[in-house]
């Protein structure tokens, strides 16, 4: 099980790099994440949903991802209400503070999936969440030590040198642990350096003295990392890096955004400027496209959407000739309205959306979550995606769909067909769809990215980092059979 001193410390990641290195080595090879707090999600093959950093950690490992791999998924609707999925199917919403109190209530469900993986796979990476050092929590906790002990899986601790402070949180974590919990570390590594790693050898040797725990590694700034999907919203904290592309692309940074690893393959696309807008900043008037992701509660978002004047900023660039793509959530809020009778999709009532499309919302109780073959209608490309969603959109501008999938249709256009919404995640993931796609801006008619053989070859280069710098020989060696 890889733990961290803290939050994004690169747990995710380093675990999608053991399971790439570990299939490299013959073995069949699972991700695990007992509990993840995540509003970008993946659909599987069975209808269920996890997280989105354990299904690239499946593809990693060369296998289908499944709901097992994450049988606990915390999805925030609000800063205090997440919506529970677990093992894949969403049961309930719950204030934070009831679920804090009831959480370990679902311990049975997270080792029932943990012992199905183990008896599948010769070898299965466990990734915590947060920190271990959250000793406030650990009480009922499932998803560090509380986990670990359950399952008597040996701990391996990782700490973000790039932070600062790594020392103090290594040792730290030792410190503040029972000795119980503690007795499970068997090694720690130090990712995210800048440099010459020798120059922190006193620094290794200092934490081994102080803790007795050998350290498996000191790993570098990996840039293969930033051409993986995005896993959380920490990512949006980062500065965008700047682009030459021709096509202008601003995304406004919703306070309950979803699925925006939507964006990762146009981010990577030279032919892309594409831009956050974060909150307190005006949609630039100079872009091409403005698009609004998927959101994990659509009239919270609309009126956050408005109280950053946002709507002014849409609008007017719909009004000016400019184009708009709703996706999921943002779909819905190009309507003309959100009903939410129910309180479903957060607290009950009905929003007027930006009438850029003639198709209203009514939020249902049934979440669609599908894997799905879809054809776009405007261009006739083939799209591979993924629907997660609950709410039933129609209206007139719904007989100008945005694919077909199978029998049905799915999505809207507005009859100049500079407005589109749709329900499909992962469109711009499929090559052919997007070049198309962009090609109403003025791309080049030569794609100039093949997204999925960079993702791939992104996982090799992290493995390979990971390889160079970790004694993975003696990290494979802590494994042992559980419980």
């Amino acid at each position: 099980m890889l733990q961290g001193t803290g939050s994004d410390v690169g747990k995710s990641v380093l675990t999608a790099a053991l399971c790439r290195i570990a299939k490299r080595r013959g073995l069949s090879v699972a991700p695990f994440k007992p509990q993840n707090m995540s509003n970008n999600a993946m659909a599987c093959r069975d209808g269920g949903e996890i997280g989105r950093a354990q299904a690239l950690q499946a593809r990693a490992a060369g296998i289908e991802p499944n709901t097992d791999m994450n049988p606990v998924l915390l999805k925030p609707q609000t800063d205090r209400a997440a919506q529970i999925v677990v093992q894949g199917k969403a049961l309930t919403t719950m204030e934070a503070a009831d679920y804090m109190a009831k959480r370990d209530t679902l311990m049975d469900a997270v080792l029932e999936s943990f012992t199905r993986l183990t008896e599948a796979y010769d070898l299965v990476f466990v990734e915590g969440a947060g920190s271990p050092a959250e000793v406030n929590l650990r009480a009922r906790d499932i998803a560090n030590m509380g986990f670990a002990r359950r399952a008597n899986v040996p701990v391996c601790l990782i700490g973000d040198i790039d932070k600062g402070g790594v020392i103090a949180s290594v040792v730290g974590t030792q410190t503040v642990l029972a000795p119980e919990d503690a007795a499970l570390i068997n090694g720690f590594v130090i990712n995210k350096f800048r440099g010459d790693p020798r120059l922190f050898d006193d620094g290794v040797t200092f934490i081994e003295d102080r803790t007795k725990w050998p350290c498996l590694g000191v790993i570098p700034w990996l840039h293969a990392t930033a051409k993986l999907p995005s896993e959380d919203a920490v990512v949006l904290q980062r500065p965008t890096v700047p682009n030459a592309g021709q096509i202008k692309i601003a995304a406004p940074m919703l306070s309950r955004m979803a699925n925006f690893d939507d964006a990762d393959p146009l981010k990577l696309e030279p032919n892309v400027d594409f831009q956050w807008v974060p909150p307190g900043k005006p949609i630039p008037r100079d872009v091409d496209l403005i698009i609004l992701f998927g959101t994990k509660s659509t009239i919270g978002d609309l009126v956050f959407l408005k109280g950053q004047n946002w709507h002014h900023d849409i609008i007017a660039h719909a009004n000016a000739g400019g184009h708009v793509l709703g996706i999921c959530g943002g779909y819905q809020m190009l309507g003309r309205a959100v009903h939410d009778p129910d309180g479903v999709d957060g607290a009950p009532g009905t929003a007027e959306g930006l009438n850029l499309l003639n198709v209203e919302t009514v939020m249902s109780g049934t979440k669609q979550v599908a894997q799905v073959q879809a054809t776009s209608i405007e261009t006739g490309a083939p799209i591979e995606g993924y629907e997660i969603h609950i709410g039933d959109t129609s209206g007139s501008d719904c007989v100008r769909p945005f694919s077909r999938i199978g029998a049905r249709t799915e999505g809207a256009r507005s009859r100049s067909g500079r407005i589109q919404g749709t329900y499909l995640h992962g469109a711009f993931a499929n090559d052919a769809f997007r070049q198309a796609w962009l090609n109403r801006f003025g791309a080049p008619e030569t794609a100039a990215l093949n997204y999925e053989a960079l993702v791939e070859l992104a996982l090799d280069e992290l493995a390979d980092g990971v390889e160079s710098a970790v004694d993975i020989d003696a990290l494979f060696g802590l494994a042992r059979t559980p419980f």
